[in-house]
């Protein structure tokens, strides 16, 4: 499937990106913003009434899709310079993380990496837990964690016969928009989830091997270098958001496309969004991939995925990272997708 590179048949203009406008630091790869092909190494740790029918019955109709961001946008130069970096720096490769490294991150004993392009503040509260500011001059970035939350070597279903979920949530404590509301654009953030290597100048679901839910529209991404796709309503300041991931085995035998030549084993992946505690939405990656959507490639549990929140001027957040720290968590965490409402508001 071609990426988009910003030119839409349709409007004839240059649209790169109509949505908006890291590199971990035990890598040795270079994930500066240019337009150089780059040697990256892989981590170091994969009747009428009869004629009609009842539309009660009828699944629900698709996500609608736009073209542009209703609330702010990036820069055309910004896209071509990403989908240059990813076509030509090819996804990580995962690697089997040693236990000291996968007991890390089940400890959340890990960091958010800040790239050249933030511009702000980031203190630790605690391990797995973050509170930040972004200017109102910064322009769009991603944090990222610096190891996986998800190992594919280690955690596919394919491997452990169970399921695995991956779940942070953010918390957003406060907006600047006096520059960005004079330039008519957006402040805000998204939440999302990525593989490596990502250009560090764009927000988690505008490129491959991405998922995002932006702030400022309540749209969904994923690999969408236009509007995405309608899906919930805007953040409120003082609202807690949560973002997780489902992979497990498909109840059709773990095989896509059985009887045809490229029949390939494919996990079931689910992404739910949470307000507050509670789960409010969700859907299938798999579902609506059409000539129009971008590859899912990189989100299908066979490459290790971070945890991503991207930012867009002036943003006061916490991210948490910790399952004890967050308002929702999983009855096993490791195995179910199942949120629940804590009844007590952790501090």
């Amino acid at each position: 499937m071609a990426k988009a590179l910003g030119t839409s048949p349709q409007s004839g203009g240059n649209i790169a990106n109509l949505s908006r406008e890291g590199q971990p630091s035990n890598q040795t790869g270079n994930l500066s913003p240019n337009n150089e092909s780059t040697e990256v190494a892989p981590p170091p740790y994969h009747n009428w009434q009869e004629a009609v029918p009842d539309t009660a019955t009828l699944p629900p109709p698709p996500a609608v899709s736009f073209l542009y961001s209703a609330t702010g946008n990036a820069s055309s130069d910004d896209a071509e310079r990403a989908h240059h970096f990813c076509d030509n720096t090819p996804l990580w490769k995962p690697v089997q993380p040693s236990d000291v490294v996968y007991s890390n991150v089940q400890r959340y004993d890990f960091s958010l990496i800040q790239p050249p392009e933030f511009k702000g503040t980031l203190t630790t509260i605690r391990n797995g837990r973050w509170k930040g500011r972004s200017r109102e001059d910064c322009q769009d970035c991603v944090l990222i964690t610096s190891l996986p939350l998800y190992f594919a070597a280690q955690d596919s279903p394919f491997a452990t016969k169970r399921s695995k979920t991956i779940y942070f949530e953010v918390k957003l404590l406060g907006l600047d928009k006096r520059t960005r509301a004079a330039a008519a654009d957006a402040c805000g953030f998204s939440i999302g989830f990525l593989a490596q290597p990502y250009p560090t100048w764009r927000s988690p679901g505008w490129e491959r091997g991405s998922v995002g839910v932006f702030s400022d529209d309540g749209c969904r991404f994923v690999n969408d270098s236009f509007g995405g796709r309608e899906f919930t309503t805007t953040f409120n300041v003082g609202e807690t958001v949560g973002l997780g991931m489902t992979f497990e085995l498909s109840d059709a035998g773990d095989l896509q496309g059985v009887g045809s030549a490229s029949a390939l084993r494919t996990l079931q992946v689910k992404i739910f969004f949470t307000r507050n505690g509670r789960e409010v939405g969700g859907w299938d990656l798999h579902e609506e991939v059409d000539e129009d959507a971008g590859s899912v490639e990189g989100l299908e549990g066979d490459y290790d995925l971070y945890g991503a929140v991207g930012l867009f001027g002036g943003v006061e957040f916490e991210a948490c990272f910790d399952k004890a720290g967050t308002k929702s968590y999983c009855f096993f965490w490791d195995g179910c997708s199942c949120v629940v409402e804590r009844a007590v508001d952790p501090a």
